[in-house]
């Protein structure tokens, strides 16, 4: 099983765990399918949406960068919106492996009159003790700031 269908198992199993993790309350969130967006597919392997009646959390998983990040964030915030107007848009890319590149950094798009942010979560910069407090986000222990990473 690769990372990006391991991490989509868990959020759809942990719904909760993760938007405790990431909206800091444990909203009950259930699968949206990117499906019910458009009729332009979306692929994406590491591509998941949770919605409750009132937010919708957007997580893409990524074991690279990839410079179209930002326009990709904007393109699918358009895509909620359309079809949730009233609903507050979530989008977190959560990074899984350890990189040096200025692009895991990177949480806006930018063009001209277009600015669109979203947020960032590099693993192996967050504390061990945060994915400890949930049965959901276990496996990402042996991906967050561990003693080992912290002497490099």
């Amino acid at each position: 099983m690769t990372y990006d269908n391991t991490c989509k198992l868990l959020a759809e199993t942990f719904p909760a765990d993760f938007a405790s993790w990431i909206l800091g309350q444990p909203i009950p969130l259930t699968k949206l399918e990117p499906t019910e967006l458009s009729a332009e597919p979306i692929r994406a392997d590491s591509l998941i949406f949770l919605e409750s009646s009132e937010i919708i959390l957007h997580l893409e998983f990524q074991t690279t960068t990839d410079e179209s990040m930002g326009l990709r964030m904007l393109d699918y915030w358009v895509r909620l919106r359309r079809k949730f107007p009233i609903k507050e848009i979530h989008q977190t890319v959560i990074y899984l492996k350890p990189t040096n590149s200025p692009l895991a950094k990177q949480n806006k798009f930018t063009s001209h009159q277009t600015n669109h942010e979203f947020h960032i979560i590099r693993l192996w910069e967050q504390p061990t003790a945060v994915f400890q407090q949930y049965q959901g986000l276990l496996p990402f222990i042996a991906l967050s700031q561990t003693l080992t990473q912290r002497q490099h």
